[in-house]
Parts: C-alpha cells; structure tokens; sequence
C-alpha cells in the first residue's frame, strides 16, 4: 500500500513525533500500577536527552488499581518533563487502547439503541472495575442502564464529573489518540493492530480490537517501515524480531510482566525493560 499524507492526518487524533532518534514504547498496562512505578523508576536511568515516549494503550484493568494508574502516568509526565534534558509536551504520546475505547462508549450510553445490552457486554469485558473505581457499583450500573435515557444521562453526567475531581484524568483520557508516528514516516505505533487493506486514516476500530492477523504483515504497511503495537488478545508475549512488526505486550494483568522497549528511528530494538 502506498504511503498516507501525514502531513493531512488530525493532529487531535494521531500523535506526531518529531525529531526522532529514540522512541520508548510501552505495552498494555492493565491497571497494575506497581509494575507502572517500577517501570518508571527503570525508564528514568535509561532516559537519553530528546527520547520520545509511547504509551500504547489498556491503561485500565480488572483490578483496584485504576485511578492509581492514571496518577502514575501523569505523575511521571510531570518528572521527567522537570527534567534538565528539557522535555516537552509533544515528546509524550498516549494512546487509547481497547479499555479506554469501551469506557469512552460507556460514557455515551445514553444514546445506545439497547443500553442495558451494552452494559452487559461491557461488564462482562471487565469495565466493572473501572465503574467502581469512579464512584459507582457494577450492580448500580447496569440497574440504571435499564431506567430510561433520563436516568442513564444523568448518570453518566455524573460519571464525568467524577473523572474531573481526579486531577488531569479527564484532560488524558479526553486527549487520548488512535495511534502515533514519526514523522518520517517510518515507525507506526497502535494499540492492538490494523487492517492492511485500509489506509490509515480509514482504520476505525480496527487500532483497538485484535484481528488476529497482525503477524501476518510482511511487508510495509501506509510506507511504514515497521508497525508496533502494544497489546496481543493472545497474550503471545514480546515479539521484537520481525521484520516489519512488533509486539510490545509480555502479559501484564494476564500474569505476565510490564515491558517498554527502546526503538531507534530506523525500527530496531535498542534496549528494553521489565517490571
């Protein structure tokens, strides 16, 4: 497939990076803040001056952990930009992965065709965790999907106000982006995988849910050079040695560890790190 006009790509939803030489990528977090905090401690001994960071999503999980990783991210934003090396706001990227795309639908519930079904479904993709940790019981939850289009909208009203008492978490998740790139166009960064027979600008929910295929890709995709992504339904663990992919996802939540990996601008693997 030929390579997309980034220059034409909306910079509300896909993060430029600039400048590259060093890109660190980290893969699904899970709501396991403690690996988060561990990962962090490690990043910063490795961290070069104009390093660029990647954060690729699932942020959230089916733990108690949740609102503490959202702190952990914008608390270490805050660390590394106060650092000597002078990092700027546009050297971080997060992306929105498969957990935040099915929080970003329960936030507009009220204008499902079959809300109390949606619930349902979202509840039993372990967004029940990620209600509670916002104020509200799963059981409450699904009750007041079953209550009418008032009921719902005042809830998730609600909802939203609830995220704006926690400091900077409704500026994150609002600013979330679909997927990222350098700007040279050589190194794209999504969540969990893309379709090869769309353009890039044409992918829809394919960024967020795993088509199974990803492996497949063996060639350049849009002009990219390499596809990374940060989290495999099939939990198959770190894959860094194909030609044109990467998987950045060693299990975290599912009972495996949290990793970052350093990329250079070219694609290949410079260091990488575990908690």
């Amino acid at each position: 497939m030929s390579g997309t006009d980034l220059s034409a790509m909306d910079p509300e939803r896909y993060g430029c990076l600039d400048n590259v030489q060093r890109i660190w990528a980290v893969g699904a977090i899970h709501g396991q803040v403690d690996r988060l905090r561990e990962l962090h401690r490690m990043l910063l001994d490795k961290l070069y001056k104009k390093d660029k960071l990647v954060y690729l999503g699932n942020y959230f999980g089916s733990n108690d952990g949740n609102l503490e990783t959202i702190d952990e991210l914008l608390r270490s934003r805050r660390e590394i930009m106060s650092m000597p090396s002078v990092y700027m706001p546009e050297d971080f990227v997060y992306l929105r992965g498969a957990k935040e795309e099915m929080f970003s639908k329960l936030l507009q519930l009220q204008f499902a065709p079959n809300p109390g079904e949606v619930m349902d479904w979202l509840l039993d993709h372990g967004m029940g965790a990620v209600i509670e940790a916002y104020g509200t019981k799963a059981h409450v939850a699904r009750a007041i999907s079953r209550e009418g289009t008032l009921s719902i909208t005042r809830w998730t009203n609600g909802l939203r106000r609830e995220i704006y008492n926690h400091a900077g978490h409704g500026d994150l998740l609002k600013h979330l982006r679909r997927a990222a790139f350098s700007r040279d166009g050589k190194l794209l960064f999504v969540h969990a995988s893309v379709d090869t027979s769309r353009p890039l600008d044409m992918q829809k929910d394919q960024f967020w849910w795993d088509n199974g295929r990803f492996d497949e890709i063996d060639g350049p995709f849009s002009g990219f050079t390499k596809v990374i992504r940060g989290y495999d339904h099939s939990n198959g663990g770190l894959s860094l040695d194909r030609a044109h992919t990467a998987t950045v996802d060693s299990g975290c939540g599912r009972g495996g560890d949290l990793s970052a990996v350093c990329f250079s601008a070219e694609g290949e693997v410079l260091d990488r790190i575990t908690a």
